[in-house]
């Protein structure tokens, strides 16, 4: 064991000692709230030189007005769809609405014209707008008065409570779980990938610089490698931290320069109504309060801190034994699709599945198969996951991570001292089974 830690100690110190470490431990955290600083500049420079886009709008029907807005204008003229469509190539309009003649039931034919391909945001607006009148109108030509549609619609708003075994209630928040998932996942996800890959860039670099060869004469090689996993695994949580930390702080302090407010803080204010979190009598920040409150981060955050580095050490093996079987990071790439495919599923299975329904039976044997469920656990986390699942789930993957690292270390203990040989999945199976 004092050997393992001996080589824990040199990953550790030898990473965090060179300069790139401090470079990008440090850059890092700068480079999101510096972009994020940048386009809030530009936004704002834009907002201050801004010039209305106008839309020349024909209709032919002499029924649709659209409202203006603050980024653009609407312009009703009696002309033909092709001198709209002239104005708009001399620059004169930034694009055309061309309305025909139309059946309200069954509207068809309406174009836009435009020099630059609209925005999403553009053809929504136009579409809701043309909607809303039509709706009126047929309305109208049946005999019903739109006001008094309008006087007795009401926005309904459903508030979620969740009921623990002994009857309590909590409060619950489908948009604040969904972010927090997704976050979780993906942070997963992405610490698996980079930090696998500098174990086996790792080891291919002592492979090749024949180091190894001095080390594995003092030191068994399994002890080797589970040293190298776990001291580079430290290194990634090390700088994980201290990123979360700085993004943390000098966001807030850029945003506050922008005169914006952390999700966090909006989160204690009214939501709002263009992101459909309508807020009512019924839902105030008092409630959103409730919901945060609902949710048991320590329970998340010794959760993350679980299928974080068992997530890691599960996949570490296979990079430390794809490392130990190659020369070169080129020939590694063969051995990398098998331990990829894994990660593949689980990140999509986060958005297909897990998030969408964390209950579902897809979402939960994506969140007990060790090989998925460091990724698809944390989207189920927020949600609130029965123990037993969480225990079934953590179980599995201590065992697989004793099975990989056994099974890994037996490809690592042979091809660490291998030099030159072409080395394919039967070779590998040959050095498996070697007892």
């Amino acid at each position: 064991m004092g050997k393992i830690f001996l080589i824990i100690q040199r990953e550790y110190f030898s990473r965090v000692k060179k300069r790139s470490f401090l470079l990008a431990t440090i850059l890092t955290p700068l480079i999101f709230p510096a972009i994020m600083g940048l386009f809030l500049w530009i936004s704002v420079g834009e907002k201050d030189g801004f010039s209305l886009r106008i839309i020349e709008v024909v209709d032919e029907n002499d029924l649709f007005f659209l409202e203006s807005s603050e980024q653009y204008a609407f312009s009703f003229s009696k002309i033909s769809r092709e001198e709209g469509k002239l104005m708009v190539q001399e620059g004169e309009r930034f694009g055309l609405l061309y309305i025909p003649k139309i059946e309200l039931s069954k509207p068809a034919g309406i174009v836009y014209f435009g020099e630059k391909n609209p925005s999403m945001s553009l053809i929504s607006t136009l579409e809701s707008s043309l909607k809303r009148t039509i709706e009126e109108q047929r309305l109208f030509q049946s005999g019903i008065d739109p006001n008094v549609i309008d006087a007795f619609r009401t926005k309904v708003s459903i508030q979620s409570v969740t009921l623990d075994n002994a009857g309590e209630e909590k409060i619950s928040d489908a948009t604040v779980n969904y972010g927090i998932g997704f976050f979780a996942g993906i942070m997963i996800y992405v610490f698996i990938f980079v930090y696998g890959n500098q174990i086996m860039q790792g080891v291919i670099e002592e492979k090749s610089s024949r180091i190894v060869e001095i080390l594995v004469s003092s030191i068994k090689p399994f002890q080797l490698m589970l040293g190298k996993i776990i001291g580079i695994g430290a290194v990634g949580l090390t700088q994980f931290l201290i990123w979360m930390l700085l993004i943390g702080t000098i966001t807030s302090i850029v945003m506050g320069y922008f005169g914006l407010q952390m999700p966090q803080q909006q989160a204690m204010e009214m939501a709002n109504p263009e992101l459909g979190l309508l807020m009512d009598d019924s839902f105030d920040s008092n409630n959103i309060i409730q919901v945060l409150q609902g949710i048991d981060f320590v329970k998340i955050t010794l959760m993350f801190l679980f299928y974080f580095i068992g997530g890691y050490l599960l996949y570490g093996a296979f990079f430390a034994a794809i490392g130990a079987a190659v020369d070169s990071p080129s020939d590694a790439q063969q051995f990398m699709l098998p331990v990829t495919i894994p990660l593949i599923i689980a990140y999509l299975g986060l958005f297909i599945f897990v998030l969408d329904d964390p209950n579902s039976r897809v979402s939960f044997w994506l969140s007990v198969i060790p090989f998925t469920s460091p990724i698809a656990m944390m989207g189920r986390a927020s949600y609130g996951v029965p123990a037993f699942d969480l225990i079934l789930s953590m179980g599995f993957l201590v065992l697989a991570f004793l099975f990989t690292t056994w099974f890994a270390g037996k490809i690592y203990r042979i091809g660490i001292l291998i030099h030159g040989a072409k080395v394919n999945y039967k070779t590998l199976w040959k050095w498996i089974t070697t007892s």
